[in-house]
């Protein structure tokens, strides 16, 4: 045997050995990597250590702070829900005992103090949003995804230069992949109204430090320190049903007056520092006290790769486990993590109702493939499925019995959960919870629901499909 056939194959098994240890955690992603290293030596593990490589460490020392210690500095207080008198209802203890779990879980509270407004689609999210910014008084902060500089992001865009210009602080933070078509000259006529940018690991630059793989897939706007936004819905025109070849889109963003802003104005700091390396000063005017008097529960959760890459994934699987009779959800991307897929299946044998709207058409035919990858385990534990047929869904919801909602950025997918910085806010009380059951249902009228024995005789040719990509879901 030649002596470079022999040197190939040492390095040939190498990239499995180098593999290996890094990625032992995340089973899925060990899989993942390890077949593309498999069919493409090399080149595959070229691909990994550059965009795939887990960055624990270096991620953490970039953006661990005490939100308490923030809160506490700029004298604003959220108010901790904790209840004492919960009668005799089992129904009521559970939900404290379930309250209880998740502020041991997540690094912010449930705050107490707030009034929420679920928005069912763009045209009504935009609106509330500019109407927002045009009555801001001190500062503006965006901290978004994807945004567009034509039609509706256009209008964004102007009507921020404009504050600028009125004197306000203003702050735009955009993702580097996500907003990759952002016109460079409107970024420049925003900097020169007086507008700070700031681009969230620009592709370059994330490349030659290996987190190409990690992106700010959050959607935050913080108005003066006392109105806030979070949910599906980035700033463009698709969002309005305009895109050619998807059509309709289905999406679902909350906004929230009071407490919980203060730690949506957290993570907009926290993300600033990452992607700028500059601290926002700490002051009273981005944590102002407020007036409200509504007494809605709010817990905002936090995911980011290598701090809180647990946090959201524990925070859904306990409110999963905590459901006696429903639990509905609705996801543009059905690629769960092995706890929560697990926690379904469980919840339907036992008897609650576990609905799961999945997309008809999707903006990604392998994403889509991989979703279904995983819908027939489901529909053979008796969750029932629905695929939506009006257009694209793409609403992030999850509605536990009675006791919580959750509305935000993450999918029910490994990518969301482990590698994106996302946000998720968790609603506890009845106003809130009502309007996401009905636009549930709403949405469960325009669906056809998967039916067992006739998905199982699908093409071989699709199910082959669906099981390479079922391999790489987890990077997708």
């Amino acid at each position: 045997m030649s002596p470079w056939v022999g040197w190939l194959l040492a390095l040939y098994v190498l990239q499995f050995a180098a593999i290996l240890p890094l990625e032992h955690r995340r089973q899925s992603y060990l899989t993942a990597w390890l077949f593309i290293a498999l069919v493409c030596p090399f080149i595959g593990f070229a691909a990994y250590w550059f965009i795939g490589r887990w960055h624990k460490r270096s991620i953490r020392s970039a953006v661990r702070v005490s939100p308490e210690a923030e809160l506490n500095a700029a004298g604003s207080k959220a108010v901790i829900i904790q209840t004492s008198e919960w009668g005799d209802s089992s129904a009521l203890a559970l939900e404290h005992r379930l309250q209880q779990a998740l502020a041991r879980l997540s690094p912010f509270p449930v705050t107490g103090r707030n009034r929420t407004r679920v928005l069912t689609n763009a045209e009504e999210t935009f609106e509330a949003i500019l109407d927002a910014i045009r009555a801001a008084r001190h500062h503006i902060h965006m901290d978004y995804y994807t945004i567009r500089h034509t039609g509706v992001g256009g209008e964004f865009l102007a009507l921020l230069a404009e504050k600028a210009q009125e004197g306000l602080e203003v702050r735009l933070l955009y993702d580097g992949i996500g907003s990759l078509g952002l016109d460079e000259s409107c970024v420049r006529a925003l900097q020169e109204a007086g507008v700070e940018t700031v681009c969230f690991a620009p592709p370059k630059a994330a490349f030659l430090e290996r987190r190409l793989n990690y992106r700010n897939h959050r959607k935050i706007v913080v108005i003066d320190g006392k109105i806030g936004f979070l949910g599906g819905i980035n700033i463009g025109d698709e969002y309005l049903g305009l895109d050619p070849k998807i059509g309709f889109w289905r999406d679902t963003h909350l906004r929230v007056h009071g407490d919980a802003v203060y730690y949506l104005q957290v993570m907009f700091m926290q993300d600033w520092r990452l992607a700028s390396g500059k601290q926002l000063p700490l002051r009273e005017t981005y944590m102002p006290a407020h007036s409200i008097r509504e007494t809605e529960r709010v817990m905002i959760v936090p995911g980011m790769p290598g701090v809180n890459d647990r946090e959201i994934v524990e925070v859904m699987f306990a409110a999963i486990a905590a459901a006696r009779t429903r639990i509905y959800a609705a996801t543009p991307y059905f690629i769960p993590d092995p706890a929560i897929a697990m926690s379904l299946r469980v919840a339907a044998r036992s008897g609650v109702d576990v609905r799961l709207i999945i997309p008809g058409i999707s903006d990604s035919e392998l994403v889509l493939l991989a979703t279904l990858s995983y819908v027939q385990d489901m529909l053979e534990a008796g969750v029932r499925v629905y695929r939506y047929g009006k257009g694209f869904i793409h609403a992030k919801v999850l509605i536990v019995d009675d006791m919580l909602a959750s509305v935000g950025t993450a999918n029910l997918d490994m990518r969301s959960l482990y590698s994106n910085y996302e946000s998720i806010a968790l609603v506890f009380d009845e106003k809130p919870i009502r309007a996401l059951e009905r636009d549930f249902e709403e949405d469960l009228l325009q669906c056809e629901e998967l039916e067992l024995e006739l998905f199982s005789k699908r093409p071989r040719k699709q199910k082959a499909q669906e099981a390479l990509m079922h391999m790489l879901s987890p990077l997708l």
